[in-house]
Order: C-alpha cells, then sequence, then structure tokens
C-alpha cells in the first residue's frame, strides 16, 4: 500500500496537468476557429462531453493500469518481505540456541581457570561464562576419571575469534587489574545501565595479587595453586577473584545487554591505540572503538641485568613474580627444589622470603634473601626498625645476606651460582628476582601520552585525566596529588583508590585526587604494618614505640574487621583532628622489641608518611594528619591519637 500511494502521488501531479493543458488547447482552437467553434480537431484532447473517446480514453486506461499495477506490485512485494522477515527470525532464532548448546557444551569441557565457589555467589555448572574463564570445580585426580559433563571432550570452536570482540564499547577499560575492576563497579554504581568492557592480556577474570605472596602460601589445600582459595588471618576462607564468572555479561552481548554490564575479555591485549579515532587495535588485528576509556595496564616485574645477560638457562630457573601463574610456577619449584634464592629486600621479597620460610621447616628447603641494603625494606623503614625486621626475617628460618651486590650469575652442573661484588659466591637451584615494577607505558608512542621522566608512568592530572576522554589508574599512573605533589604508587589500595576515582570520573564527577590511598604488609600472621603517604627512609623520621598485646597482629586485626583486605574496611568517618602540642619534641628512645607503634616521616617539618607497625584499623586518622598538612611540635601527643599505650 505504501508503495502505490507513492506512485499515485508522483502520477497525479501529471494527469492533473495533462487535463489543464488539454481544456487549454481546446478554448484556444474555439477562440481561433470562430467560423466553426463547435468543431473540435480530432486531434486534440478534450475533458469534454465529446472527449471520451480517442487520445484521452488510452491516458486514462494507461493512468489506471498503471494504479492497479503498482497495487499488485505492492502486495507481493509485502507479502514478499513477511515470508523473507519470518524466515530470518526462525534462523537467528534457531542460531541462538544453537550457540548457546555450544557454548554450554565448551564451558562444561574446557579446562577450568577460577574456582566455582566464591562468598559472594557461586555459578551453576549451567551458567554461561566469559570466553577463557569458565568457573572450576576442583576434582582430584581419581574424581577427574570418574564420567561427568567436565570430561566430556571439548568441541571444536566454529564461531570466529572477530565475531566475540564488541565493535565499540562506551567504556573500554585497558588491563584486567584491580584498577580496572574498581573502575568497572564505580562506573557502574553512578551509571547503572553503563556497557563496561574489560580487555586484558591474562587468561583469567580480574583478582587481587596481595595473596599470592602472603596467605596463599601458608594454605594447608593441597590443591590451593587449583582453587586459589585461601584462608584469611582470622580463618575465613575467601577467593582472589573478586568476583565468580557469573558476575560479569559475555562480551557478545554487550551491545545488547538492557541494564548494561561488565564484559571481560581475556587474553587479548591492546596494542595500538588511535586516540584521534577513538578506538584501539588488539594482537589479532580486530578494532574497538570507545566513548572514553581507562589505561590500567599495570607493571611489569623488574628484572636485573646480570640475569637477563646470562643467558637461556639462568633464566629458566629464573622467577620473576607477578601473576597467578608465577605463584602456581614458584609453589611447584619450591616442592621440587633443595635451594632458593630471593633477590630483593623489599615487600615482594620480605613477604615471599618469610612465606617460604615457613615451608623450609617441613620441607628442608634452603631459602636464602640477598638484597643491597643494610637491612630488610631498608629502603623504607628506619634503620633500627629494618634490622629488627631483618632478624625476623632470620627467626622463619631464612638465611639472609645483607649489601648483596649482584655481579654475574652463572649455571653450571644444573646449579646457578651467584657471584657477588665483593667475591662471595652462592649457589642455588632457583633464583625470584623481586626488585621493582616497570609501568607497563607501551601504549604510550601509538596514543602520544606523556611518559614522566622521572617516577615513570602515564603523566596525568589531579583527576587522572591524560587527555578529555582517556584516564589512567593504578601502577601505570603517574599522578599528581593535591597534597604531596607528582607521584607514582605501586600497591594494591593505591589500585583500588585510583581506580575508584577514575570511574567517577569518567562518568562526569570531576573530582581530584586527595584521598590518600594506603598499603600494608604481613611478615606472616604475627608482624605486619600498615602505612600511608609518602615513606622513604632517607626522610627524617620520629617513632613513638609501646608494649603489644596479643590483639596487635594481623591476625587479630582481620578477625575485628572480618577482612584480610585490610583495606576494603577502610571509612574517613572515624578520624579525629590532633592537637598540637607546644612542648618540644624529645628524642626518642627505641627498645630492642618494637611490639608496636607509629613511626611519622617528615618533610619541612611536616607529616608526609606514617607506618602504623601492628597497630590496625586507625588509618583513617593517620589520613586525616596527612591531609591537614600542620607542623606538630610533639609528634609524642599525636601518637596518642592511635591509642598505642592502651591493653
Amino acid at each position: 500500500m505504501l508503495k502505490c500511494r507513492t506512485v499515485w502521488k508522483k502520477l497525479a501531479p501529471l494527469a492533473r496537468s495533462s487535463s489543464t493543458l488539454c481544456r487549454q488547447n481546446v478554448k484556444r482552437t474555439g477562440l481561433n476557429n470562430g467560423r466553426i467553434p463547435t468543431c473540435v480537431p480530432a486531434a486534440n484532447m478534450s475533458t469534454g462531453p465529446g472527449g471520451l473517446g480517442g487520445d484521452n480514453l488510452k491516458y486514462t486506461i494507461m493512468v489506471g493500469a498503471a494504479c492497479v499495477g503498482s497495487l499488485t506490485y505492492a502486495y507481493f512485494l509485502l507479502k514478499g518481505d513477511q515470508k523473507r522477515y519470518q524466515e530470518r527470525i526462525e534462523e537467528i532464532t534457531t542460531r541462538s540456541q544453537r550457540s548457546s548448546k555450544e557454548e554450554a557444551a565448551t564451558v562444561q569441557s574446557e579446562p577450568p581457570a577460577v574456582p566455582e565457589s566464591v562468598p559472594e555467589a557461586a555459578p551453576s555448572p549451567e551458567e554461561p561464562s566469559p570466553p577463557a574463564a569458565p568457573a572450576e570445580e576442583p576434582a582430584a585426580p581419581a574424581e577427574a576419571a570418574a564420567p561427568s559433563e567436565t570430561t566430556a571432550p571439548p568441541p571444536a570452536d566454529s564461531t570466529p575469534a572477530s565475531l566475540k570482540v564488541p565493535s565499540h564499547s562506551p567504556y573500554l577499560l585497558i588491563g584486567g587489574g584491580t584498577a580496572s575492576f574498581a573502575a568497572a563497579r564505580s562506573i557502574r554504581a553512578r551509571d547503572p545501565g553503563a556497557r563496561v568492557l574489560i580487555v586484558t592480556d591474562e587468561p583469567d577474570l580480574p583478582y587481587m595479587r596481595p595473596p599470592l605472596s602472603k596467605e596463599l602460601w601458608f594454605s594447608d589445600d593441597p590443591s590451593v595453586t587449583e582453587t586459589l582459595r585461601f584462608k584469611q588471618w582470622n580463618g575465613k576462607e575467601r577467593s582472589i577473584y573478586f568476583q565468580p564468572p557469573s558476575f560479569y555479561i559475555n562480551s557478545e552481548e554487550l551491545a545488547s545487554a538492557e541494564n548494561g554490564g561488565v564484559a571481560v575479555l581475556t587474553g587479548k591485549k591492546v596494542v595500538h591505540m588511535d586516540v584521534r579515532g577513538n578506538k584501539v587495535k588488539l594482537d589479532d588485528d580486530t578494532e574497538i572503538s570507545y566513548d572514553k576509556c581507562l589505561i590500567a595496564t599495570g607493571g611489569v616485574p623488574r628484572n636485573l641485568q646480570v640475569i637477563e645477560r646470562a643467558g637461556e638457562e639462568v633464566m629458566k630457573k629464573t622467577t620473576l613474580f607477578r601473576k597467578i601463574e608465577d605463584f602456581k610456577s614458584l609453589d611447584n619449584v619450591s616442592r621440587n627444589a633443595k635451594s632458593i634464592t630471593i633477590i630483593g629486600g623489599g615487600f615482594l621479597g620480605s613477604e615471599l622470603a618469610c612465606a617460604l620460610g615457613r615451608r623450609s621447616t617441613e620441607s628442608g628447603l634452603e631459602v636464602i634473601q640477598m638484597f643491597p641494603e643494610k637491612g630488610n625494606m631498608g629502603k623504607v623503614l628506619p634503620e633500627y626498625l629494618s634490622n629488627w625486621t631483618t632478624e625476623k626475617v632470620k627467626r622463619e628460618g631464612v638465611k639472609v645476606i645483607a649489601e648483596a651486590l649482584v655481579k654475574s650469575v652463572t649455571c653450571k652442573d644444573d646449579k646457578l651460582e651467584i657471584h657477588l661484588k665483593d667475591g662471595r659466591l652462592v649457589k642455588t637451584d632457583h633464583i625470584v628476582a623481586a626488585v621493582g615494577l616497570e609501568p607497563n607505558v607501551d601504549l604510550a608512542k601509538s596514543a602520544g601520552l606523556e611518559v614522566d621522566s622521572d617516577f615513570g608512568g602515564y603523566r596525568v592530572n589531579a583527576e587522572l585525566q591524560a587527555r578529555s576522554n582517556i584516564w589512567v589508574a593504578g601502577d601505570a599512573a603517574c599522578f599528581y596529588d593535591i597534597r604531596l605533589g607528582r607521584r607514582r604508587v605501586e600497591h594494591h589500595d593505591h589500585a583500588v583508590v585510583s581506580g575508584r576515582l577514575a570511574g567517577e570520573n569518567m562518568t562526569g564527577a570531576s573530582k581530584p585526587y586527595w584521598h590518600q590511598s594506603m598499603f600494608w604488609s604481613d611478615l606472616g600472621p604475627d608482624v605486619g604494618y600498615e602505612a600511608i603517604g609518602i615513606v622513604d627512609s632517607s626522610l627524617p623520621t620520629v617513632g613513638v614505640f609501646a608494649k603489644a598485646t596479643a590483639k596487635d597482629t594481623p591476625k587479630a586485626a582481620t578477625e575485628k574487621s572480618g577482612t584480610g583486605i585490610r583495606s576494603e574496611s577502610e571509612t574517613e568517618d572515624t578520624a579525629t583532628s590532633p592537637v598540637a602540642s607546644v612542648t618540644p619534641l624529645p628524642p626518642v628512645a627505641h627498645k630492642d622489641d618494637y611490639g608496636k607503634g607509629v613511626i611519622f616521616y617528615l618533610r619541612d617539618k611536616v607529616v608526609v608518611g606514617i607506618i602504623l607497625w601492628n597497630v590496625f584499623n586507625r588509618m583513617p586518622i593517620a589520613r586525616k594528619i596527612i591531609k591537614d598538612g600542620e607542623e606538630h611540635a610533639d609528634l609524642n601527643e599525636v601518637a596518642k591519637l592511635f591509642n598505642i599505650h592502651e591493653d
């Protein structure tokens, strides 16, 4: 009907104009031939009584035939379209059902990578999960042989990889770590219908890294490397994954999801970024456009040049600890090797040394830790506390070699020989290089983004922006702290704080970075500390200590807060303003046993960093002290705010 009406609209003006022209011809002929006014030439057309035959009749027949033909054509066209539409709908429905069955078969048959049971919600075996990260059901070897749905042979994946990648995502997050996950949750909180796509080159869904060097090593479960579940110091069990697979939606469904959602594209790496075109290219040449983008690429473990130059044999016996696969690999090495040497005296090196040291008492494994500083964590802790920490690590069964500068590493008789610059020689089976992190700034060149020459990482403003629609968070961000100046921080809580802030700003919050992130380190369940701000042993420090009690341990702290990731329970509501005292600052006498205390780091007489040593759940107070930025004549009075002298 629509096509018929269109044809008629085109023909009607022609019919009217032709009829008008005929009438004008008749009148003109009658006037010019006055002697025969009633005689009209047969060749002229007329709408008068005598003009019903001849050409006029032919014209009328032609117009009528055109209308009938148009109506007939429109009828058959609409009928054909309806038939093709119905066939298309049936095809799509059949394809969707077939695809769902294939996905379900794939989930049941592919090797699992994510634990099925998570405290928040455990997905059922029938639930679809993101590609390359299906739910995991740990099974003993004997159980694995039993016939079940999980032992069916995996079907071939007939869907091209390009079809699994959305061509556009309103919110694109590059990197699958803590910062990306925090940003995704923040975006969804402010924009409930948001469609968020996380692209990560790891095969796993977003997970927390701290347990990889802490609690997982103290698990009694022999299958911990498969379940990746651990008991916190308070005895509660949880998974290292932030959410189970059921929390996420399939990346193919992202564009059509009515209520939006978060999709994770695993095993894909962004290799090029077109800032002007608002799109990125993956390592398989697939392109994804975006409206707003977050770069949270984290960092890669730094290695010693002497190890890199030593050759393939040495590299095979060296672990750069960062990811889940590194934890699994080192766990396997620790059960088979006779000696492991950890190079590095920072947070990661000290945590791994204590963890492996505990295991050495049962298996006879020799654990060696070497570092160039005089004491453990010498770049962070004041010397007296660094020395005390070194003794603590030794008591865990670790052989500590301080002031060790590695000259070369060689492989001889299947053993690694570490030659130090002072002539000492250390023989070992395996090396763990824990010497820091290099921010991953591979996209800087193609994106035209600035890399900070002093701190490394993408240089961004206080709102974490690199461009008007590009933000950076986590380890890769060199941001402007409105309180402490330009910084780059490599800790879990900073990834949470910066990711959350970036997510808020991506939805229009325009907030600057002011919420100081904290970090913590545990040397087992008995000794731990939390820190905030700039903690650098080269700065002047003032420490105030007290006698510790049974509740002054990481284990007791998690029992009270209910979480092993202590930053999760932080609030600022409990903070109170410290009152400055006019009493001159007395010298602080240090004892050999530092049970619990507070260490203040000063710059221009202002507190810029604080370490709470075996003092827990007091971080909001420390945060407020740094935020206020005031000079304090007596830091002993300020230390009283933390109630360290209470039993």
